[in-house]
């Protein structure tokens, strides 16, 4: 078959979503010549710096920039109003680039719903508007509609779905009433940055932020899901019931919710324990990992995160947010906590704090379930969808 592979547009500002889109099509690079089948890449080539890479590794690329606004507004009649669809009758930008490709089936790296009526293959990372919809970055102005209308549409149309855990997949069955034979569950892999670094002295990093030794670690957007609050009331309690006074050092950037987060380290009286980083490039987010005495994801979202994988990977403990989906992600590799209780979080640091053997076997097993799932693993499962697709696609023509 020939496979046309949608590279989305996501800026590292993002966060996960970035890491594990570039980490993903960094390793199908590198295996394309594994594959039987011929692949095209749609990409906007003005923002990727992969055109080169893309031809010397035998696949064609072709430019695709983001749909405009009149697009995206015919898209949203469409999936609205069936009439839209017999009267509106153009294919999207994206499918008539594939026709013309004569592409046999698309692969959508990342999430972002595209209407077309070719075979295609995507992901769910996750169902947040659905299984949390009381967040306001799921349901302020129109949000979740927004993401209900393309997602509803966009899913039952899909050939095949990828998943990261049984629970993401029983979270869509739920809410979609999709044939269970159309998921494949792949793990995230564990991001290669994380997975090549070396180990090098944080010295001059934490001089240059002036961070303590021994601080908590949370890297995550300013979103009210990741749930920042929860981790400033469980050091409030390890500092007034355990006597325990800890510094934390939060990175990512704001998405709305940094400034009530400010107000609630002053109203708490943190101000001295907490510091705000900010958006990070990678040499120093790794550095943040090795010197940190443990992440701390107190996440409400998920079920498949980053951070505790990126953890694992660079030798820093983890507590993590026990929510459906979390023992399938992380194993026994992590201490799990109601993200909604800070005296069972601070229980668990305070464990940690003072438990150096505890605090060794989680990074020896985390150690370990990093290097079990890697991009590679990822896309050769990918791989093997295309070859079980390809006899139902040899029942019509181009």
């Amino acid at each position: 078959m020939k496979i046309g592979v949608v590279l989305g547009e996501q800026p590292p500002e993002l966060g996960g979503a970035y890491t594990i889109q570039l980490d993903i099509f960094e390793s199908f690079l590198d295996l394309v010549h594994e594959s039987k089948h011929d692949f095209v890449v749609f990409a906007n080539f003005r923002h990727v710096e992969y055109l080169d890479i893309i031809k010397s590794a035998g696949a064609h690329p072709i430019h695709y920039p983001s749909p405009t606004l009149v697009e995206r507004f015919v898209m949203m009649l469409k999936r609205e109003f069936p009439i839209a669809r017999k009267r509106l009758k153009r294919a999207t930008r994206l499918e008539r680039l594939a026709m013309a490709a004569k592409v046999d089936f698309v692969w959508f790296i990342s999430e972002g719903p595209v209407m077309m009526d070719l075979p295609y293959l995507t992901v769910v990372w996750d169902l947040q508007h659905r299984t949390m919809p009381w967040f306001p970055e799921v349901s302020s102005q129109g949000i979740w509609d927004m993401r209900e209308d393309s997602l509803a549409w966009f899913l039952r149309r899909a050939s095949r779905i990828i998943v990261g855990t049984e629970a993401g997949r029983q979270d869509i069955l739920r809410c979609y009433q999709i044939s269970a034979d159309r998921f494949k569950v792949l793990p995230h892999p564990t991001p290669g940055f994380v997975l090549s670094a070396a180990t090098e002295s944080a010295d001059q990093l934490l001089a240059k932020y002036s961070l303590p030794e021994g601080y908590l670690f949370y890297p995550a957007q300013f979103w009210p899901h990741k749930n920042h609050a929860s981790l400033l009331k469980a050091l409030q309690v390890l500092r007034e019931e355990f006597d325990l006074v800890l510094p934390v050092v939060f990175v990512g950037s704001d998405r709305g919710n940094r400034p009530y987060i400010e107000g609630l380290i002053s109203q708490l009286e943190l101000d001295d324990q907490v510091h705000l980083l900010g958006f990070v490039p990678d040499d120093e987010l790794i550095a943040l990992y090795q010197s940190a005495l443990a992440l701390i994801y107190t996440s409400f979202g998920g079920p498949e995160n980053l951070p505790p994988l990126e953890a694992f990977a660079l030798g820093c403990p983890v507590v993590a947010a026990d929510i459906p989906g979390a023992e399938e992600q992380l194993g026994d590799t992590a201490l799990l906590v109601d993200p909604g209780d800070p005296g069972r979080i601070a229980a668990a640091i305070h464990k940690l704090y003072h438990d150096p053997e505890l605090r060794d076997s989680l990074v020896a097993k985390g150690l370990q379930r990093a290097a079990q799932w890697t991009g590679a693993d990822y896309v050769r499962g990918v791989f093997e969808i295309f070859d079980e697709f390809e006899s139902v696609r040899f029942a019509w023509g181009k």
